[in-house]
C-alpha cells in the first residue's frame, strides 16, 4: 500500500464524523460533502508527517470550510428556501432519512419534534463561529479549549 492509499483510508475512518459536523454546520447534504471534499483536498496539499492527531486537523479544517461557506452565504445575502410569496423564519436543513428503528414510532416523532425544531430555531439564531463551537462542544463532545483556536478566538 503506498503513502497515498494509507493517507486516503485514514481519511476515510473520519469521513462520516465530518460530514456529520458539517452537516449540522450548513444543514445541507450536498454542501456537507462539499466541505468534507474541500478538506481532503487541503490534506492532499498538506505533508501528513507534519499532522500530529489527524482526527483533530480534519475536524479544526471541515470547522474552518463550514464556516468559510456560512460567511460565504451572509455575504451574498442568500435567503432560505421559498419563493417570494412566502416567508420563511427558520431555515430548514436537508432531511436526512435512516432505517426504521426498534424505537415505538410514536415516541420517536414526539422526540423529533420537541428536539428538532428547537435545535434548529438555536442554530438559526447564531453567529457561524458560534454556530461551529455549539456543534462541536454540545454534539461532539469537543473541549471549549480545542474550540477557540478554531473559531480563532481566545
Amino acid at each position: 500500500m503506498t503513502g497515498s492509499e494509507e493517507l486516503a483510508g485514514r481519511f476515510e475512518e473520519h469521513r462520516g464524523r465530518l460530514k456529520a459536523v458539517a452537516y449540522r454546520m450548513l444543514g445541507s447534504l450536498a454542501e456537507a460533502e462539499d466541505a468534507v471534499q474541500e478538506t481532503w483536498l487541503k490534506l492532499g496539499r498538506t505533508d501528513p508527517d507534519d499532522i500530529q492527531n489527524l482526527g483533530g486537523w480534519l475536524t479544526t479544517v471541515t470547522g474552518r470550510v463550514c464556516l468559510d461557506l456560512l460567511r460565504s452565504r451572509a455575504a451574498r445575502r442568500e435567503e432560505p428556501m421559498g419563493d417570494t410569496h412566502d416567508t420563511w423564519d427558520t431555515f430548514v436543513p436537508d432531511p436526512v432519512l435512516r432505517p426504521l428503528s426498534h424505537i415505538d414510532p410514536a415516541e420517536e416523532v414526539l422526540q423529533a419534534d420537541s428536539v428538532g425544531l428547537a435545535l434548529l430555531v438555536v442554530l438559526e439564531n447564531l453567529a457561524p463561529d458560534e454556530r461551529l463551537a455549539f456543534v462541536l462542544h454540545d454534539m461532539f463532545a469537543v473541549p471549549f479549549d480545542d474550540i477557540a483556536p478554531i473559531v480563532e478566538r481566545g
